[in-house]
């Protein structure tokens, strides 16, 4: 058993949560239309700490959401997550970010759940679960009204996330439902002890967020007027 703080910056919502055996005993999240990671995490940190009222020096493990997602976010996450552990010489642990919206979803609702995040124009990071099983990995995908066809027609599909909406607009199978939601990192405690118990840590010093597609950078025009 063990006290670990988690951290889940991938989106707009800026989540910190505590817990201890697997229970969440503290959280301390802000969803906003922009980026606030650089200014609220660390206030986060401290604030679910003095909830709890422990101390830095009492948590045993840091679990940071590893991506896709945001390019900022994940950095600002993981570079946080592993000062931590640098700091207070403690293990990291990595937490699929799709998972922690497959989640939110309870077991029975569908039969297969497709977590979808929000990426460039019409495309969305995405993967497929039935139950607890990952069917196919995790992809970018442009949609399209055929998108997901060969799981539409095997039976309910629930879509979750900030991508959903898209698809919304261009699926009209009967099989499909929606919900938006936001990855939070209170799905992450009992997964994160169940990781910790089970000593699925990653390499502290190598250890890179999983950005699924490279970070483009817009060039300024070098022609002449």
């Amino acid at each position: 058993m063990a006290l670990i703080l988690c951290i889940e910056t991938t989106t707009t919502n800026c989540s910190v949560s505590l817990g201890e055996n697997g229970s969440l005993i503290a959280l301390k999240e802000l969803n906003n239309k922009g980026y606030s990671h650089a200014e609220k995490l660390h206030l986060f940190i401290q604030a679910v700490l003095k909830e709890a009222q422990k101390e830095l020096s009492d948590i045993e493990a840091v679990a940071v959401s590893e991506g896709p997602g945001s390019y900022t976010g994940l950095r600002i996450g993981v570079s946080t997550a592993k000062g931590l552990c640098f700091a207070l010489d403690i293990p990291l642990l990595a937490i699929e970010t799709l998972r922690l919206l497959k989640e939110q979803v309870p077991e029975p609702e569908a039969q297969f759940v497709i977590p979808m995040l929000d990426a460039r124009r019409m495309e969305v990071y995405n993967t497929v679960f039935q139950g607890t099983q990952k069917l196919v990995p995790t992809t970018a995908q442009v949609l399209d009204e055929n998108s997901f066809s060969t799981f539409l027609a095997q039976g309910k599909c629930l879509f979750i996330g900030t991508g959903v909406q898209k698809f919304k607009e261009r699926c009209t199978h009967p099989n499909a439902t929606f919900k938006p939601a936001f990855p939070s990192s209170k799905e992450m405690v009992l997964l994160a002890q169940e990781q910790f118990q089970n000593k699925e840590v990653v390499n502290l010093a190598y250890f890179e967020p999983f950005y699924l597609k490279d970070f483009l950078i817009k060039k300024k025009s070098t022609s002449s007027q």
